[in-house]
């Protein structure tokens, strides 16, 4: 018989009873399920409303409880619709009416809203230690390739040179803001919503503080209402997984981009390729392709929860139980995406001469001419026009800016000198954007050592 059978007069209908069942889903929450049942009964024998010995009955049999499932020794019924009934009934099963009492002063309502927050929590915490080791492979591989010339693009078009160590740290900035999403998304989850009841709180004289300070949370909720309606926590850990895959998906298309055979800047490693059926030659960057496949799933999943919760007025609705699959979805989504391309990236072979043979054509040198007039004197929308003359020049006569002659040089500007060719160098080209945040040497050493700060100090949080 359901836990709730009291009003009704017939049993639920068996189709209703799978479609209404969550058990099957939910039962993930189960150590979040039983973790805040434990302090609840606490929190009823300090407060006198059971004995302390039935709270430590309870306290006892429910870690037992959580033992037999995590050693598998338990099957979850779908009679019992969901997580939190299937361990209230085999609570009582074990302990008879002490196991009742469990339930007093609460609702599955405020239930699920503390078994789900606290769940999130502990994946955002999970994926934050994903996210900053993924920094950590980018930075080491940065640091191995400070001297690694390549194009950098805008529309795609090769524009001016920089290293691949400057190209990937701006991925490593982007999963550095998503650490600090999570960080903000953590400290307005902090709230503990159990004492709301089904929505107007509780009659009984408990101590909400007492269930908080047990649980490890910094305050309680501060309506009732809101406690167990509210899925505003869910959303923006939704929002911030959603940006992480953006994140992971854009650096996903640079790698397969890269490894191609038009690009061939990388290799990935075996290991994390795959083959064509029918074409011997293939090598495949399906990691890749895959990440950027699967942040359109994480994307429904907001979707999904936004949707769900636009539409449903105050307080509880069943509509709500489908939060849960979308977040679970989403955090295991990102989590293997996270942890693949990580191991991915860092184990591919960066092609240092491949990237610098293109640097060296498409005249992305060619605001560095410019500039080196302005440096002379010359106003910079003259410059401008003297130079994009010379790239018309050599593009007629099928050569490159430091193929020029000083002769041909000043054809277009007497301006030039002979140090020309050592301003246009692909080197002086990168190093001298010395400025934070440029690709100079001396600012991409900072950016590494700023990473290295970052994830110390997120690391001992």
């Amino acid at each position: 018989m359901k836990l709730w059978a009291g009003r009704f007069g017939k049993e639920t209908d068996k189709l209703v009873n799978d479609f209404n069942s969550s058990i099957g889903f939910d039962k993930r929450l189960y150590r979040q399920d039983i973790t805040g049942s434990m302090a609840h009964a606490s929190m009823l024998g300090d407060c006198g409303i059971i004995s302390h010995k039935e709270a430590e009955l309870i306290v006892k049999t429910l870690g037992e409880i959580l033992d037999d499932i995590e050693n598998g020794k338990i099957e979850f019924s779908i009679d019992c619709e969901d997580i939190h009934m299937n361990i209230e009934t085999i609570l009582t099963q074990r302990i008879g009416d002490a196991g009742k009492k469990l339930h007093t002063a609460r609702s599955r309502n405020d239930q699920v809203a503390l078994d789900f927050r606290m769940y999130a929590m502990d994946e955002l915490k999970a994926v934050r230690v994903l996210l900053l080791r993924l920094i950590d492979v980018i930075t080491a591989k940065a640091e191995l390739h400070t001297d690694t010339v390549m194009p950098g693009y805008t529309h795609l078009q090769r524009a001016q040179p920089v290293t691949f160590a400057h190209y990937i740290l701006a991925y490593a900035e982007m999963f550095k803001r998503d650490v600090t999403r999570i960080n903000d998304c953590l400290c307005r989850m902090d709230e503990m919503p159990l004492g709301a009841g089904a929505l107007a709180s509780t009659t009984h004289k408990i101590d909400r503080e007492n269930v908080c300070r047990r649980l490890g949370f910094t305050r309680i909720t501060a309506n009732s209402m809101d406690s167990v309606s509210d899925r505003d926590f869910a959303v923006e850990a939704l929002s911030d997984f959603s940006l992480i895959m953006t994140h992971l998906s854009r650096f996903s298309e640079e790698i397969i981009l890269w490894c191609s055979w038009e690009f061939k800047f990388i290799e990935l490693d075996d290991a994390y390729s795959t083959g064509s059926s029918i074409m011997p030659q293939k090598k495949n960057p399906d990691v890749a392709e895959l990440v950027r496949g699967k942040t359109g799933r994480v994307y429904g999943d907001l979707t999904t929860m936004l949707t769900m919760l636009k539409g449903i007025p105050l307080a509880y609705n069943k509509d709500m139980q489908e939060d849960k699959e979308a977040f679970f979805d989403a955090v295991d989504t990102v989590k293997i995406c996270l942890e693949v391309f990580a191991d991915m990236f860092d184990t591919c072979v960066v092609r240092k001469d491949n990237m610098r043979k293109a640097a060296s054509g498409g005249f992305i040198n060619a605001t560095d001419c410019a500039d080196y007039l302005a440096k002379k004197g010359v106003p910079f929308r003259d410059a401008y026009k003297a130079v994009g003359k010379l790239v018309a020049h050599c593009i007629e006569c099928g050569k490159y800016l430091d193929q020029l002659t000083v002769e041909e040089f000043k054809q277009f500007c007497p301006a030039f000198e002979s140090d020309i060719y050592e301003a246009i160098s692909l080197e002086t080209c990168v190093n001298a954007r010395d400025i934070p945040g440029g690709p100079g040497k001396n600012s991409v050493a900072a950016q590494i050592s700023a990473n290295k700060t970052f994830i110390k100090e997120e690391t001992a949080l």
